[in-house]
């Protein structure tokens, strides 16, 4: 797809009209964060009802954007997944469910990652399931929201989320492994704390063990994250750990990884 070659640009206001008209549309992928910030989600999600003959569902979900405490790209990208998980409830209407998981936008596909976790039916290990394909989207976004939308999921049920996602960590593709340290972060990015993890640091060994070498710098990243999180309470844990990985796995990768673990108890 050539919108995967585009750089993007700089600054909102260089984003040339044309471009942010296609973006709007939902005919093409942002190419960087300054156009993931600067779509305009109404807009996208209006143009996409208009398309689907589905605009009977968009005043509702305006209504929740407007009584939102905070109207930010995450809140926002929120309510309209879940206001559209709650029409196709409402409109036994499953088709649009696919449409958005399957659509060339990458914001409207994060949509469709919150459809998953506002879903009761589904237990956690329904929902890890139906959210891999997520985790391992080709944008950027998805893979960042895939984690955010479930994230509570994970947190509520962390003995099983944990089995599951250790069963991740020796996948072929590197960031359906990344997902698995990522979403279980003790305190994450932009979303809650994982309490239990945060005291208890070693619950998460499942997951960190099995990637103290992994050959990805996307995933070293993530795994040397979760560990500096867990340093900010667990100073100890860390240190202990990263002391005995070093001896056990005397690579470039493990060694990257625990200077990052270690970057807060150092400075």
């Amino acid at each position: 797809m050539t919108e995967i070659k585009r750089k993007g640009s700089r600054s909102a206001k260089d984003i040339p009209q044309e471009i942010l008209e296609q973006l709007n549309r939902g005919e093409i992928e942002t190419a960087n964060l300054v156009e993931w910030l600067t779509v305009d989600q109404r807009l996208l999600l209006e143009n996409l009802l208009k398309q689907f003959n589905r605009t009977q569902y968009l005043q509702p979900i305006l209504n929740d954007i407007e009584n939102l405490k905070k109207q930010m790209v995450n809140t926002i990208n929120e309510a309209i997944g879940t206001g559209l998980f709650e029409q196709s409830l409402k409109n036994n209407d499953i088709e649009i469910l696919g449409i958005i998981t399957n659509h060339a936008s990458d914001l409207i596909r994060c949509w469709a990652t919150y459809t998953i976790g506002k879903n009761k039916a589904l237990n956690i290990t329904q929902k890890l399931e139906q959210i891999q394909r997520f985790s391992a989207d080709k944008h950027f976004g998805v893979r960042e929201i895939c984690w955010l939308a479930i994230r509570s999921n994970i947190s509520k049920d962390l003995a099983k989320s944990i089995e599951i996602l250790s069963g991740w960590t020796n996948h072929t593709d590197e960031n359906i492994r990344r997902f698995a340290s990522e979403a279980t972060r003790p305190r994450g990015v932009w979303c809650e704390h994982i309490e239990e993890l945060k005291q208890n640091p070693e619950l998460g060994l499942a997951i960190l063990e099995p990637m103290k070498s992994d050959t990805s710098k996307y995933v070293q990243d993530s795994v040397g994250n979760w560990l500096n999180d867990a340093s900010k309470t667990q100073p100890e844990f860390v240190k202990t750990l990263c002391e005995q990985w070093k001896n056990e796995s005397p690579t470039k990768e493990t060694a990257y990884i625990i200077k990052k673990a270690l970057r807060t108890i150092e400075k």
